[in-house]
Protein backbone atom coordinates (compact mmCIF):
# COMPACT_ATOMS: atom_id res chain seq x y z
CA UNK A 1 0.00 0.00 0.00
CA UNK A 2 1.43 3.35 -1.03
CA UNK A 3 2.01 6.00 1.62
CA UNK A 4 0.42 9.45 1.44
CA UNK A 5 2.96 12.21 1.88
CA UNK A 6 1.76 15.41 3.57
CA UNK A 7 3.79 18.55 2.91
CA UNK A 8 3.19 21.84 4.72
CA UNK A 9 4.85 25.05 3.49
CA UNK A 10 5.30 28.20 5.54
CA UNK A 11 5.35 30.74 2.71
CA UNK A 12 7.36 33.97 3.07
CA UNK A 13 8.85 36.41 0.61
CA UNK A 14 12.44 35.44 1.49
CA UNK A 15 12.12 31.68 2.01
CA UNK A 16 9.87 28.66 2.13
CA UNK A 17 10.03 26.48 5.23
CA UNK A 18 8.89 22.97 4.29
CA UNK A 19 7.86 20.09 6.53
CA UNK A 20 7.24 16.59 5.12
CA UNK A 21 5.17 14.01 7.02
CA UNK A 22 5.08 10.37 5.86
CA UNK A 23 1.74 8.68 6.33
CA UNK A 24 0.61 8.75 9.96
CA UNK A 25 4.02 9.56 11.41
CA UNK A 26 3.94 12.45 13.86
CA UNK A 27 7.55 13.56 13.47
CA UNK A 28 8.45 15.14 10.12
CA UNK A 29 10.52 12.89 7.89
CA UNK A 30 12.33 15.95 6.60
CA UNK A 31 12.37 19.69 7.21
CA UNK A 32 14.21 22.05 4.88
CA UNK A 33 14.16 25.54 3.41
CA UNK A 34 14.14 26.86 -0.15
CA UNK A 35 14.48 30.31 -1.64
CA UNK A 36 11.42 31.34 -3.72
CA UNK A 37 12.26 31.63 -7.38
CA UNK A 38 12.97 29.52 -10.42
CA UNK A 39 15.50 27.27 -8.72
CA UNK A 40 13.32 26.92 -5.63
CA UNK A 41 10.33 25.80 -7.72
CA UNK A 42 12.45 23.24 -9.58
CA UNK A 43 13.84 21.75 -6.37
CA UNK A 44 10.42 21.61 -4.68
CA UNK A 45 8.71 20.00 -7.68
CA UNK A 46 11.57 17.51 -8.09
CA UNK A 47 11.43 16.57 -4.40
CA UNK A 48 7.64 16.06 -4.44
CA UNK A 49 7.64 14.00 -7.65
CA UNK A 50 10.38 11.67 -6.41
CA UNK A 51 8.26 10.60 -3.41
CA UNK A 52 6.69 7.16 -3.74
CA UNK A 53 2.95 7.56 -3.30
CA UNK A 54 0.32 10.29 -3.28
CA UNK A 55 1.57 13.80 -2.38
CA UNK A 56 -0.66 16.45 -0.76
CA UNK A 57 0.70 19.99 -0.25
CA UNK A 58 -0.75 22.95 1.63
CA UNK A 59 0.22 26.52 2.48
CA UNK A 60 -1.62 29.53 3.89
CA UNK A 61 -2.83 32.42 1.74
CA UNK A 62 -0.87 35.60 2.29
CA UNK A 63 0.86 38.55 0.65
CA UNK A 64 2.88 36.29 -1.66
CA UNK A 65 -0.28 35.48 -3.62
CA UNK A 66 -1.06 32.31 -5.54
CA UNK A 67 2.04 31.88 -7.72
CA UNK A 68 3.14 28.88 -5.65
CA UNK A 69 -0.28 27.26 -6.13
CA UNK A 70 -0.28 27.88 -9.88
CA UNK A 71 3.29 26.66 -10.46
CA UNK A 72 2.77 23.41 -8.54
CA UNK A 73 -0.66 22.79 -10.04
CA UNK A 74 0.81 23.24 -13.52
CA UNK A 75 3.45 20.65 -12.60
CA UNK A 76 0.67 18.15 -11.81
CA UNK A 77 0.90 18.29 -8.02
CA UNK A 78 -2.10 18.48 -5.70
CA UNK A 79 -1.87 21.63 -3.57
CA UNK A 80 -4.39 23.43 -1.36
CA UNK A 81 -4.44 26.95 0.06
CA UNK A 82 -5.75 27.47 3.60
CA UNK A 83 -7.44 30.55 5.04
CA UNK A 84 -4.98 31.80 7.70
CA UNK A 85 -7.61 33.49 9.87
CA UNK A 86 -9.41 30.16 10.30
CA UNK A 87 -6.39 27.97 11.04
CA UNK A 88 -6.78 26.50 14.58
CA UNK A 89 -4.34 27.79 17.19
CA UNK A 90 -3.83 26.38 20.69
CA UNK A 91 -4.23 29.14 23.32
CA UNK A 92 -1.46 27.72 25.50
CA UNK A 93 1.09 27.30 22.69
CA UNK A 94 3.53 30.19 23.15
CA UNK A 95 6.25 28.98 20.77
CA UNK A 96 5.82 29.92 17.12
CA UNK A 97 8.45 29.19 14.49
CA UNK A 98 8.39 28.69 10.74
CA UNK A 99 9.18 24.99 11.10
CA UNK A 100 6.42 24.45 13.64
CA UNK A 101 3.93 26.28 11.42
CA UNK A 102 4.86 24.18 8.38
CA UNK A 103 4.53 20.92 10.31
CA UNK A 104 1.26 22.07 11.84
CA UNK A 105 -0.21 22.77 8.39
CA UNK A 106 0.78 19.27 7.21
CA UNK A 107 -0.82 17.66 10.28
CA UNK A 108 -4.03 19.69 9.92
CA UNK A 109 -4.28 18.78 6.23
CA UNK A 110 -3.86 15.12 7.15
CA UNK A 111 -6.64 15.43 9.77
CA UNK A 112 -9.09 16.22 6.98
CA UNK A 113 -11.32 18.91 8.46
CA UNK A 114 -9.01 21.14 10.49
CA UNK A 115 -8.24 23.63 7.70
CA UNK A 116 -10.64 25.89 5.82
CA UNK A 117 -9.49 25.78 2.20
CA UNK A 118 -10.10 28.70 -0.14
CA UNK A 119 -10.99 28.76 -3.82
CA UNK A 120 -8.05 30.20 -5.72
CA UNK A 121 -9.17 32.67 -8.40
CA UNK A 122 -7.93 32.29 -11.94
CA UNK A 123 -5.52 34.91 -13.23
CA UNK A 124 -8.26 36.79 -15.08
CA UNK A 125 -10.40 37.25 -11.97
CA UNK A 126 -7.40 38.08 -9.82
CA UNK A 127 -6.41 40.76 -12.32
CA UNK A 128 -9.96 42.15 -12.25
CA UNK A 129 -9.85 42.15 -8.44
CA UNK A 130 -6.61 44.16 -8.52
CA UNK A 131 -8.32 46.73 -10.74
CA UNK A 132 -11.42 47.07 -8.57
CA UNK A 133 -9.45 47.20 -5.32
CA UNK A 134 -7.14 49.85 -6.76
CA UNK A 135 -10.18 51.96 -7.62
CA UNK A 136 -11.46 51.67 -4.04
CA UNK A 137 -8.02 52.67 -2.75
CA UNK A 138 -8.03 55.80 -4.91
CA UNK A 139 -11.51 56.69 -3.65
CA UNK A 140 -10.22 56.31 -0.09
CA UNK A 141 -7.28 58.61 -0.87
CA UNK A 142 -9.65 61.14 -2.42
CA UNK A 143 -11.79 61.25 0.72
CA UNK A 144 -8.66 61.68 2.82
CA UNK A 145 -7.55 64.68 0.74
CA UNK A 146 -11.01 66.23 1.01
CA UNK A 147 -10.99 65.88 4.78
CA UNK A 148 -7.57 67.49 4.97
CA UNK A 149 -8.75 70.44 2.87
CA UNK A 150 -11.86 71.13 4.95
CA UNK A 151 -10.03 70.69 8.25
CA UNK A 152 -7.21 72.99 7.13
CA UNK A 153 -9.49 75.90 6.23
CA UNK A 154 -11.61 75.25 9.33
CA UNK A 155 -8.58 75.84 11.54
CA UNK A 156 -8.39 79.32 10.05
CA UNK A 157 -12.07 80.03 10.70
CA UNK A 158 -13.51 79.18 7.26
CA UNK A 159 -16.53 76.89 6.95
CA UNK A 160 -18.73 76.37 3.91
CA UNK A 161 -22.40 76.86 4.85
CA UNK A 162 -24.19 77.20 1.51
CA UNK A 163 -25.13 73.61 0.78
CA UNK A 164 -23.24 70.47 -0.15
CA UNK A 165 -19.48 70.58 -0.44
CA UNK A 166 -17.45 69.71 -3.54
CA UNK A 167 -19.89 71.39 -5.91
CA UNK A 168 -18.97 74.18 -8.33
CA UNK A 169 -20.17 76.73 -5.78
CA UNK A 170 -17.94 75.14 -3.14
CA UNK A 171 -14.86 75.39 -5.37
CA UNK A 172 -15.69 79.01 -6.17
CA UNK A 173 -15.90 79.71 -2.42
CA UNK A 174 -12.63 77.87 -1.77
CA UNK A 175 -10.81 79.87 -4.44
CA UNK A 176 -11.62 83.09 -2.55
CA UNK A 177 -9.90 81.89 0.63
CA UNK A 178 -6.40 83.17 1.35
CA UNK A 179 -4.81 81.65 4.44
CA UNK A 180 -2.66 83.96 6.50
CA UNK A 181 -0.12 81.42 7.76
CA UNK A 182 3.36 81.65 6.30
CA UNK A 183 3.14 78.22 4.61
CA UNK A 184 -0.53 77.35 4.98
CA UNK A 185 -1.60 78.75 1.61
CA UNK A 186 1.08 76.62 -0.08
CA UNK A 187 -0.27 73.53 1.71
CA UNK A 188 -3.82 74.35 0.60
CA UNK A 189 -2.75 74.81 -3.02
CA UNK A 190 -0.91 71.50 -2.98
CA UNK A 191 -3.93 69.71 -1.52
CA UNK A 192 -6.13 71.15 -4.26
CA UNK A 193 -3.66 69.89 -6.89
CA UNK A 194 -3.59 66.47 -5.22
CA UNK A 195 -7.40 66.42 -5.25
CA UNK A 196 -7.41 67.03 -8.98
CA UNK A 197 -4.89 64.23 -9.56
CA UNK A 198 -6.98 61.80 -7.51
CA UNK A 199 -10.13 62.72 -9.47
CA UNK A 200 -8.37 62.11 -12.77
CA UNK A 201 -6.97 58.82 -11.52
CA UNK A 202 -10.39 57.67 -10.31
CA UNK A 203 -11.84 58.55 -13.70
CA UNK A 204 -9.25 56.37 -15.47
CA UNK A 205 -10.05 53.46 -13.15
CA UNK A 206 -13.79 53.95 -13.74
CA UNK A 207 -13.22 53.85 -17.51
CA UNK A 208 -11.22 50.62 -17.20
CA UNK A 209 -13.85 48.99 -14.98
CA UNK A 210 -16.65 50.07 -17.31
CA UNK A 211 -14.79 48.59 -20.28
CA UNK A 212 -14.32 45.32 -18.41
CA UNK A 213 -18.00 45.26 -17.39
CA UNK A 214 -19.05 45.47 -21.04
CA UNK A 215 -17.07 42.42 -22.13
CA UNK A 216 -19.16 39.35 -23.08
CA UNK A 217 -17.72 37.44 -20.12
CA UNK A 218 -19.01 39.86 -17.48
CA UNK A 219 -21.80 41.91 -19.09
CA UNK A 220 -24.71 39.47 -18.48
CA UNK A 221 -23.77 39.00 -14.80
CA UNK A 222 -23.39 42.75 -14.22
CA UNK A 223 -26.72 43.50 -15.92
CA UNK A 224 -28.43 40.83 -13.82
CA UNK A 225 -27.10 42.10 -10.50
CA UNK A 226 -27.93 45.73 -11.22
CA UNK A 227 -31.66 44.96 -11.25
CA UNK A 228 -31.31 45.08 -7.46
CA UNK A 229 -31.70 48.46 -5.81
CA UNK A 230 -28.37 49.81 -4.52
CA UNK A 231 -26.21 47.61 -6.78
CA UNK A 232 -24.58 49.60 -9.59
CA UNK A 233 -21.91 48.58 -12.08
CA UNK A 234 -19.03 49.12 -9.64
CA UNK A 235 -20.80 47.15 -6.90
CA UNK A 236 -21.52 44.29 -9.29
CA UNK A 237 -17.92 44.18 -10.47
CA UNK A 238 -16.72 44.16 -6.86
CA UNK A 239 -18.95 41.18 -6.06
CA UNK A 240 -17.83 39.42 -9.22
CA UNK A 241 -14.11 40.00 -8.67
CA UNK A 242 -14.19 39.06 -4.97
CA UNK A 243 -16.61 36.10 -4.93
CA UNK A 244 -16.50 34.81 -8.50
CA UNK A 245 -19.08 32.20 -9.45
CA UNK A 246 -21.76 32.23 -6.74
CA UNK A 247 -22.78 28.68 -7.59
CA UNK A 248 -19.86 27.43 -5.50
CA UNK A 249 -21.93 28.37 -2.43
CA UNK A 250 -24.51 25.65 -1.83
CA UNK A 251 -26.84 27.93 0.16
CA UNK A 252 -27.40 31.65 0.68
CA UNK A 253 -26.29 31.55 4.36
CA UNK A 254 -22.89 30.33 3.18
CA UNK A 255 -22.47 33.55 1.20
CA UNK A 256 -23.54 35.61 4.21
CA UNK A 257 -20.99 33.81 6.38
CA UNK A 258 -18.27 34.19 3.75
CA UNK A 259 -18.40 37.98 4.06
CA UNK A 260 -18.87 38.07 7.84
CA UNK A 261 -22.48 39.27 7.98
CA UNK A 262 -23.77 36.52 10.27
CA UNK A 263 -24.04 37.21 14.03
CA UNK A 264 -21.56 35.64 16.41
CA UNK A 265 -22.64 33.58 19.39
CA UNK A 266 -21.18 32.75 22.80
CA UNK A 267 -23.39 30.16 24.47
CA UNK A 268 -22.78 27.99 27.50
CA UNK A 269 -25.22 25.73 29.30
CA UNK A 270 -28.71 27.22 29.05
CA UNK A 271 -27.39 30.73 28.36
CA UNK A 272 -27.42 31.93 24.75
CA UNK A 273 -25.62 35.18 23.99
CA UNK A 274 -25.92 36.76 20.57
CA UNK A 275 -22.91 38.82 19.51
CA UNK A 276 -22.35 41.39 16.76
CA UNK A 277 -21.61 40.15 13.25
CA UNK A 278 -18.40 38.15 12.92
CA UNK A 279 -16.75 40.41 10.29
CA UNK A 280 -14.80 37.32 9.30
CA UNK A 281 -14.54 37.13 5.55
CA UNK A 282 -14.45 39.43 2.58
CA UNK A 283 -14.59 43.02 3.87
CA UNK A 284 -14.91 44.54 0.37
CA UNK A 285 -18.20 42.76 -0.41
CA UNK A 286 -19.45 43.37 3.14
CA UNK A 287 -18.94 47.12 2.65
CA UNK A 288 -20.79 47.02 -0.68
CA UNK A 289 -23.72 45.12 0.83
CA UNK A 290 -24.13 47.47 3.81
CA UNK A 291 -23.92 50.57 1.61
CA UNK A 292 -26.55 49.13 -0.73
CA UNK A 293 -28.82 48.25 2.21
CA UNK A 294 -29.44 51.92 2.98
CA UNK A 295 -31.37 52.21 -0.30
CA UNK A 296 -34.15 50.16 1.29
CA UNK A 297 -34.72 52.66 4.09
CA UNK A 298 -36.64 55.00 1.80
CA UNK A 299 -40.01 54.46 0.21
CA UNK A 300 -39.72 52.12 -2.75
CA UNK A 301 -40.27 53.85 -6.09
CA UNK A 302 -39.04 52.80 -9.50
CA UNK A 303 -37.28 55.85 -10.86
CA UNK A 304 -35.71 56.17 -14.31
CA UNK A 305 -32.44 54.52 -13.26
CA UNK A 306 -34.13 51.39 -11.90
CA UNK A 307 -36.48 51.20 -14.88
CA UNK A 308 -33.54 51.41 -17.27
CA UNK A 309 -31.63 48.67 -15.44
CA UNK A 310 -34.63 46.33 -15.36
CA UNK A 311 -35.70 46.89 -18.94
CA UNK A 312 -35.66 43.73 -21.08
CA UNK A 313 -34.44 41.58 -18.18
CA UNK A 314 -35.83 38.03 -17.79
CA UNK A 315 -38.97 37.63 -15.68
CA UNK A 316 -37.12 35.42 -13.17
CA UNK A 317 -34.71 38.27 -12.37
CA UNK A 318 -37.51 40.84 -12.17
CA UNK A 319 -39.43 38.63 -9.76
CA UNK A 320 -36.36 38.40 -7.50
CA UNK A 321 -35.83 42.18 -7.65
CA UNK A 322 -39.46 42.99 -6.79
CA UNK A 323 -39.50 40.49 -3.94
CA UNK A 324 -36.24 42.00 -2.68
CA UNK A 325 -37.72 45.53 -2.74
CA UNK A 326 -40.78 44.59 -0.71
CA UNK A 327 -39.08 42.30 1.78
CA UNK A 328 -36.06 44.46 2.60
CA UNK A 329 -38.00 47.71 2.79
CA UNK A 330 -40.49 46.07 5.15
CA UNK A 331 -37.67 44.58 7.24
CA UNK A 332 -35.89 47.93 7.56
CA UNK A 333 -38.99 49.74 8.80
CA UNK A 334 -40.10 46.88 11.04
CA UNK A 335 -36.75 46.88 12.85
CA UNK A 336 -36.52 50.66 13.25
CA UNK A 337 -40.13 50.87 14.44
CA UNK A 338 -39.22 48.44 17.25
CA UNK A 339 -36.51 50.79 18.43
CA UNK A 340 -33.53 49.23 16.67
CA UNK A 341 -30.87 51.67 15.51
CA UNK A 342 -30.88 52.27 11.79
CA UNK A 343 -27.26 51.08 11.55
CA UNK A 344 -28.22 47.70 13.01
CA UNK A 345 -31.19 47.49 10.65
CA UNK A 346 -28.92 48.25 7.68
CA UNK A 347 -26.62 45.35 8.58
CA UNK A 348 -29.56 42.97 8.93
CA UNK A 349 -30.92 44.11 5.57
CA UNK A 350 -27.47 43.72 4.01
CA UNK A 351 -27.37 40.12 5.19
CA UNK A 352 -30.66 39.32 3.45
CA UNK A 353 -29.62 41.32 0.38
CA UNK A 354 -26.74 38.88 -0.06
CA UNK A 355 -29.32 36.11 -0.18
CA UNK A 356 -31.00 37.76 -3.17
CA UNK A 357 -27.62 38.29 -4.82
CA UNK A 358 -26.92 34.58 -4.33
CA UNK A 359 -30.28 33.72 -5.94
CA UNK A 360 -29.42 35.79 -9.01
CA UNK A 361 -26.00 34.12 -9.15
CA UNK A 362 -27.72 30.74 -9.52
CA UNK A 363 -29.48 32.00 -12.67
CA UNK A 364 -26.77 34.11 -14.31
CA UNK A 365 -23.08 33.54 -13.69
CA UNK A 366 -19.76 34.63 -15.22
Amino acid sequence: MKIIHWIGIDDHADKWTIAHLRGNEDKPAREFELVPGGEGYRKLIKYAKELDGEVRIVYEAGPCGYELYRRLTKAGLKIDVAAPSLTPRKPGDRVKTNRRDAAKLARYLRAGDMLTLIVVPDQGRESLRDLVRARHAVQKDLLSVRHRITKLVLRYGHRYREGSAWTNRFWTWLSTIKLEGEHSQFVLDELIVAHGHRLEQRGRYDDAIEAAAKTPQYAPFVAALTVLRGIDRLSAMTILSELGDLRRFATAPQVMAAIGLVPGEASTGDDTNRLPITKTGNAHVRHIAVEAAWQYERRISNGPVIRRRRKDQPKALLDIAEKCDLRLNRKFHRMTSRGKRSTIAAVAVARELMGFIWAIGQIVHP
